[in-house]
């Protein structure tokens, strides 16, 4: 239960990612009041919230109205959370866990983006939404396993509303080479598990001779 919740709650970390959100809200925010910038946190965090919890809660239900085995599912998951780890590794922005250069050009004009963009795509976004279906179907209906896994992403998305709330302090602290270094660690440790999850849907698959 121990490497569940750690592989879980490691995951959540990467694809949510509270220290590029908490950057990336600081930058759009940075003329915004105290307290409207509390309160676009808050309704952001709501926001990601309820996305992630209806795509945990029906995926199961998902995946079999359109037919995928869970070993695509983790293949193809796999895949996905490889690529954003290696644009983590290298820096780059590629939508899965970031803004793109067009939203975030257009989140520059709105007044309010609690909604859009940060509570999606920029927390809640392709890279969450795929590894909360993965991790909530890889349990295969164990109560207790589903449990931890939600609670890992909850207690990530808390984490998130405190980084959001302390945004400032935290770009001032990090800068950009630190916020860079930490995206590159977690970057190959998301690249790691991506590759596991890859082992495990082609081992489940059946595509491969038992030994």
């Amino acid at each position: 239960m121990l490497e569940v919740a750690a592989v879980a709650f490691t995951t959540f970390f990467v694809t949510l990612g509270p220290i590029e959100a908490a950057a990336m809200f600081a930058i759009l925010t940075n003329n915004r009041t105290h307290q409207h910038r509390r309160s676009m946190a808050f309704r952001a965090i709501l926001v990601a919230t309820g996305i992630l919890f209806v795509f945990a809660l029906l995926g199961d239900w998902l995946l079999g109205l359109l037919g995928i085995s869970l070993a695509a599912l983790q293949t193809a998951g796999g895949i996905l959370l490889l690529l954003i780890g290696i644009d983590m590794v290298f820096a780059r922005d590629s939508g899965g866990i970031t803004t793109t250069n067009a939203e975030t050009q257009e989140a520059t004009q709105k007044q309010d983006i609690s909604v859009f963009p940060l509570a999606t795509p920029l927390i809640a976004g392709p890279g969450a939404i795929g590894a909360v279906i993965l991790l909530v179907a890889n349990a295969q209906g164990d109560w207790r396993t589903q449990l931890i896994v939600i609670t890992a992403l909850f207690v990530v998305l808390v984490i998130t509303l405190l980084a959001l709330l302390g945004a400032s302090y935290i770009q001032k602290v990090l800068g950009v080479s630190g916020q860079h270094v930490m995206s590159r660690v977690f970057g190959v440790l998301l690249c790691a598990l991506a590759v596991q999850f890859v082992f495990d849907g082609i081992e489940q698959s059946g595509l491969l001779p038992s030994s």
